[in-house]
């Protein structure tokens, strides 16, 4: 399992306790998350309900990058 950065702490990026199942709204498809990539997961959701300043631009790419290297199948699924 890859451990939260850092900057996802400091930018106040909630740690859950457990993970759980996810699924792309627009294809169906599912995947189960462990608690840290959930955790990123909803980041980077939350990042793109927010307004799209400098520093959320520059989280939002760091958290995908994250996301992408840790469970790159997952990534294909939710978020490709």
């Amino acid at each position: 399992m890859k451990d939260l950065p850092k900057w996802f702490i400091e930018a106040g990026g909630a740690k859950y306790k457990n993970g759980g199942a996810v699924s792309n709204p627009f294809s169906g498809e599912s995947t189960t998350l462990n608690n840290n990539e959930l955790s990123m997961y909803d980041f980077i959701i939350g990042c793109q309900m927010v307004s799209a300043d400098k520093s959320i631009q520059t989280q939002f790419r760091k958290a995908i990058d994250w996301f992408r290297v840790a469970n790159p199948e997952a990534y294909m699924i939710l978020l490709d």
